[in-house]
């Protein structure tokens, strides 16, 4: 006997229909709208900073803001500029750490938490489940320009790199103190704890996981892998934590420098 039923839909082609605007009974709306603040927040700060060309570097100390290392501008100060400057001065529009920061945005704009925080924010795509969508057709991640989010991985090992410079700033920092000797400051403090949690974020990046473990079929022969692996997975578990939290700190460590550059603060010395 024939069936007269119609053919079940093939899932994935079609959107989840909801006729209401949402099922929700809660306040779903309050976690995408704290994600558009805070985002928008730290975008607007840190253009502000970027363009500013100004307080951050403080000679005395050697404390250089993260939001503006390696600094390459022929404007910058001589000492700041620890891998050499170029040689002309940037226009106000082109930041001085022109070369970092865009791989810093883009492997953060990348990265699979960001996505969600902004695909669900800004996008709404989807802005919180039982919502109803306002778009009508969903492709994913397989067309321009999303397609190129799958470059995340290779802006990881950039995102490394500029951690390790971060480090050896505020290592350097360390040996001038009073008279150029070793010293330690608050401002020390402050460029090592953001220094620490943004390789807490970048090794709990998922494609750090990847690199160091996903490759493998077994872990048998690979004790050292293994233990690796562990460690990271574990940082895993808090990237979105890490990647909120270091936002913040990028914005206190360079508001501070900014503050004792320009003389509103004084940084008070721990050990001289």
């Amino acid at each position: 006997m024939t069936s007269t039923l119609p053919p079940p839909e093939q899932p994935g082609l079609e959107r989840a229909r909801i006729t209401a605007r949402t099922l929700r009974t809660d306040r779903w709306w309050s976690g995408p709208a704290l994600t558009v603040l805070g985002l928008t927040a730290f975008l607007v700060y840190g253009l502000a900073r970027a363009l500013q060309q100004d307080h951050y570097w403080v000679q005395e100390y050697h404390y250089l803001t993260p939001f503006y290392s390696p600094c390459v501008a022929g404007q910058c100060a001589p000492d700041a500029a620890v891998f050499g400057r170029l040689p002309w001065d940037f226009p106000w529009f082109i930041p001085f750490a022109v070369i970092s920061l865009p791989l810093l945005l883009l492997f953060r704009f990348t990265c699979y938490y960001y996505r969600k925080a902004y695909y669900r924010s800004f996008w709404q795509s989807p802005t919180a489940c039982a919502v109803r969508e306002p778009h009508a057709k969903y492709t994913g991640e397989t067309r321009f320009p999303l397609i190129l989010q799958n470059a995340h991985r290779y802006f990881f090992y950039a995102a490394l790199l500029i951690s390790l410079i971060n480090t050896y700033d505020a290592t350097v920092a360390l040996f001038h103190g009073a008279g150029g000797g070793f010293g330690i400051g608050v401002g020390n403090l402050v460029l090592f704890t953001n220094v620490v949690l943004l390789w807490c974020y970048t090794l709990s990046c998922h494609s750090c996981r990847h690199v160091i473990g996903g490759r493998l079929r077994s872990f048998g022969s690979r004790p050292v892998r293994y233990r690796l692996w562990t460690v990271v997975s574990k940082l895993n578990t808090r990237h979105m934590a890490f990647a909120w939290i270091t936002l913040g700190t990028l914005v206190l460590t360079d508001l501070y420098v900014a503050l004792v550059a320009s003389g509103v603060l004084t940084d008070l010395r721990i050990v001289n």
